[in-house]
């Protein structure tokens, strides 16, 4: 595969709809080849628009777009071709089994008689849907559903891949697959992957860059940890569990950063460096003999990008990222 051909440019793109306001008004934008490009907004903002112009649905009212080199205004049949999508609503026939969807897309796409059982099974095996290969599709549950479209839409081996929202409305276990499997496309097979989103921590996870678009423009643009840290450098609170420690907490915490409001009976500081320093912060406690109750690292997240650039909260805030370190004393760091 062509590794040239595989890349997205969008310049001014427009869509207007009669008697109502610019969906998408003039974005430009561009995805490398084989990158996995996070496309971030709430509803209304203009994600779908711009994905059903970019796979043909839509004609662009002013602007061109070019997809794996090719324009989809002039030559929508050629890009529908190398292309895969799995948009918002899967079009699945619930009275067929996947065995069965996939017989009929692979026919679709022409491919050969002996290459259309082996093409189905190694898909359907991929999504993780082997054992249901032969139920009818109307009693999966919204997670086998999505990973079934996932795989119809890379029945031809297409060369960009366009997922709308695809994890919408999915328990932790079916999202987490689907990550899976479209990171192994974009490192594997060097697939490109246009995504659209509402969560913040899917974008952070899945994309090599975000563009965040708000009322048809790109509010912002560049990777999750440049785009977060133009917001500001992260920040500490500690806990010491014997408050006459207090002072002494505070000495040591000044010397990685300086010292912020923090929440009651913490201490805070902004890091001078980044979040390299906590294992430093977490030794100088340890040396000291100073044990903490808590020690809590506050990192700019892609809902402050999106609120410092349109002035308002994104749908997905509330799915903050969260994991555990353990301190030297037994007790854990929330960070």
């Amino acid at each position: 595969m062509s590794q040239e051909s595989n890349g997205i440019e969008v310049k001014g793109l427009v869509r207007e709809f009669k008697n109502g306001p610019r969906a998408v008004d003039g974005i430009d934008l561009t995805v490398e080849p084989g990158e996995i490009y996070g496309f971030l907004g709430p509803n209304g903002a203009g994600k779908s628009t711009t994905v059903h112009m970019l796979t043909t649905l839509l004609p662009p009212t002013a602007g061109s777009a070019k997809v794996a080199g090719l324009d989809v205004a002039t030559e929508g049949s050629k890009v529908r071709k190398v292309i895969g999508a799995a948009l918002q609503e899967a079009a699945l026939d619930p009275h067929l089994t996947a065995r069965e969807h996939m017989k009929l897309q692979t026919s679709l796409h022409g491919l050969p008689k002996e290459e259309r059982l082996k093409r189905g099974d190694e898909l359907i095996e991929r999504v993780g849907l082997s054992e249901a290969a032969d139920r009818r599709v109307g009693g999966y549950s919204g997670g086998m559903k999505r990973r079934l479209d996932l795989a119809l839409a890379l029945v031809h081996r297409p060369r960009v891949l366009f997922l709308d929202e695809p994890t919408t409305g999915l328990d932790p276990q079916s999202r987490a697959s689907l990550w899976t499997e479209v990171t192994r496309l974009s490192a594997e097979d060097g697939v490109t992957v246009f995504l659209t989103t509402q969560y913040l921590e899917e974008a952070d996870q899945l994309a090599n860059r975000v563009g965040i678009i708000d009322a048809g423009r790109i509010a912002a643009e560049g990777t999750p940890a440049a785009l977060k840290s133009e917001i500001g450098r992260p920040s500490v609170e500690v806990v010491p569990r014997d408050p006459a420690n207090r002072a002494r907490s505070q000495e040591i915490l000044d010397q990685f950063g300086t010292a912020v409001p923090a929440a009651r009976d913490a201490l805070g500081i902004r890091l001078n460096e980044g979040i390299d320093e906590l294992v430093g912060i977490v030794r100088a406690f340890d040396s000291a003999n100073i044990e903490l109750a808590s020690l809590v690292l506050n990192e700019p997240t892609l809902d402050d990008v999106f609120l410092a650039k349109t002035g308002r909260h994104l749908e997905g805030a509330g799915e903050a990222d969260s994991a555990e370190m353990p301190l030297p004393d037994g007790e854990t760091v929330n960070a």
